[in-house]
């Protein structure tokens, strides 16, 4: 779309980019800090001996959990709110939450922060997709790839950062405050910018029309795939370095920086692929190389099988998010902010369950097991993708909707 008067898409964009670099690294340094909050003992009181790792895995729960119930509320009021009201009310809650986690004085107030942080990641995704797709209509899964390439790229910065950081002896607490860094960034970025209309409103589709599209049965479908891509996707991450730890007798830290820096690059060609094989091609091809990455990560002996097991999953992954928001707001454009908001929602909802019975599995059974658990899971949208791109296919391809 043209650059509205006194719009800057450049700057808008960066902020968006920054904003997801915020949340990557609380994904990022939040699993990185884990055994060293575990051990910390100012914190010997926080977490039951026998099921700490479940204990920390709630508190990663609470993120999800409020990332996707911040999405869920404000994602159908996107356009009453404002997206630069929202974007200022993310950054205030990324602000206390990482505080409120680094100061916590028990561990109500430490789950309670990382809740609030969890808001703020959900009022980011909220605005930013829609922002991005509404900036760029005629390139939408192509720009949203660029945009979400941020993700990786902010789990390559959390990660180097908290590798040497905990190399060098540093604080968990001072890995978590480095956070702040990029979010008075995008803070400084929105301030008295001026943001555009949604697409959905622009293209005057009214707001039961928006409604009704979220209860059409393919988006419900996909809607369903969002919330097992979604987990095979992030959940592993979040406790890679963990398990590969013990696994292949490596920093699994350095098993994530790598994996995302191969998302970093491949998303920039995102656009080509997609248009060569179709959004619904790409996805089948992910789940079904994502879950044999996974499964070979959960056999990985040493940090060589490792590092070629990650090669394999990350490939599998790096597509994923950014084209099943590409895919929603090509295919169901008259959902908008809503439809785009309630993948958000399905995706981090279903990973902070998937997270929470992950910690309960390595409590239980072993760490390898719940990588076999989660790889399982691809086995339903390795279904739904195959039957949906031969149905494309049959009707003459992929085809995005266009709003009048």
């Amino acid at each position: 779309m043209p650059e509205e008067k006194n719009m800057n898409q450049r700057r808008l964009f960066i902020a968006s980019c920054l904003a997801l670099v915020v949340t990557a690294m609380i994904f990022a340094l939040r699993g990185n800090v884990e055994d060293l909050v575990l051990n910390d003992p100012a914190l010997g009181s926080f977490f039951k001996q026998s099921e700490a790792k479940a204990d920390y895995a709630w508190i990663s729960t609470m993120a999800f959990f409020g990332f996707a119930a911040s999405i869920l509320v404000t994602s159908p009021m996107l356009d009453a709110l404002g997206m630069r009201n929202l974007l200022y009310l993310a950054f205030s809650l990324h602000i206390v939450g990482i505080v409120g986690f680094i100061m916590a004085p028990s561990y109500l107030v430490m789950y309670l922060s990382m809740l609030l942080a969890g808001f703020g990641n959900g009022l980011v995704e909220a605005v930013i997709n829609p922002l991005i797709a509404t900036m760029f209509p005629e390139e939408k899964t192509h720009k949203l790839n660029v945009l979400h390439s941020w993700w990786p790229g902010g789990l390559i910065i959390g990660g180097l950062l908290g590798y040497f950081m905990k190399h060098f002896g540093l604080h968990w607490q001072l890995q978590m405050g480095i956070i702040l860094v990029p979010t008075i960034l995008y803070g400084i970025l929105i301030f008295g910018q001026k943001f555009p209309p949604t697409e959905r409103v622009a293209s005057g589709i009214s707001t039961g029309e928006m409604l009704k599209t979220a209860l059409n049965p393919a988006f419900l479908l996909l809607l369903g795939c969002m919330m097992i891509t979604a987990s095979i996707e992030l959940a592993p991450g979040q406790m890679v370095d963990s398990v590969l730890t013990k696994l292949a007798s490596m920093s699994g830290i350095l098993i994530l920086v790598y994996g995302s820096a191969l998302m970093f690059v491949l998303r920039y060609f995102a656009g080509p692929i997609a248009h060569r094989i179709s959004p619904i091609g790409m996805m089948w091809a992910s789940v079904t190389i994502s879950s044999v990455g996974l499964y070979l990560l959960s056999n990985a002996g040493s940090p060589t099988t490792a590092y070629m097991a990650a090669t394999v999953f990350y490939v599998g992954v790096c597509f994923m998010w950014p084209t099943m928001l590409g895919i929603t707001s090509e295919r169901f454009p008259q959902g908008g902010a809503f439809t785009m908001g309630l993948m958000g929602f399905a995706g981090q909802f279903m990973l902070g369950l998937v997270i929470f019975n992950m910690g309960k599995i390595r409590d239980r059974i072993g760490d390898a097991q719940s990588f076999k658990w989660v790889a399982m899971l691809a086995i339903i949208p390795f279904v739904v993708f195959a039957v949906w791109w031969i149905r494309d296919y049959s009707k003459g391809g992929y085809k995005a909707v266009k709003l009048n």
